[in-house]
């Protein structure tokens, strides 16, 4: 069975970042990975769209692919469907970031194996912008 890390954990996560790069950004209003990073945005934090379908979202430059962001990344936020986590774990798994953060109905239960020699958190299946909230980050 899989477990998320402890709510101490993750509060120490977002307190701590400051760069999301989020896998499957659509820059369409109305789309759940759209309003959701809108509102960590909001919240200070730098987005950055990863989607090879789009240019631009949310004002900032979309990349193909993970292997193409320029700069720091603190978490991989995937709004992409399970089938496509192990990829996306292979990809993490190469990068240094402090988590791959899998939203909510995402999950691989392969993920943790992809990511065991990896120092950064997995997180799967859970709404970032709820766990924000819930956890009064500040």
């Amino acid at each position: 069975m899989l477990t998320n890390p402890d709510q101490e954990q993750i509060r120490n996560l977002l307190e701590d970042t400051k760069t999301i790069a989020v896998v499957g950004l659509s820059d369409k209003p109305h789309r759940t990975s759209y309003q959701v990073s809108e509102a960590m945005q909001r919240a200070g934090y730098k987005i950055i769209p990863v989607n090879p379908a789009i240019t631009d979202s949310l004002g900032e430059k979309a990349y193909q692919q993970l292997s193409d962001v320029e700069g720091p990344v603190d978490i991989v936020n995937v709004f992409r469907r399970s089938e496509f986590l192990l990829g996306i774990a292979n990809e993490v798994a190469e990068m240094d970031v402090k988590a791959l953060w899998a939203q909510q109905g995402v999950i691989h239960q392969d993920a943790p194996e992809i990511l065991n020699d990896h120092k950064g958190l997995l997180i799967m299946d859970m709404c970032i912008k709820v766990a924000h909230s819930i956890l009064s980050v500040k």
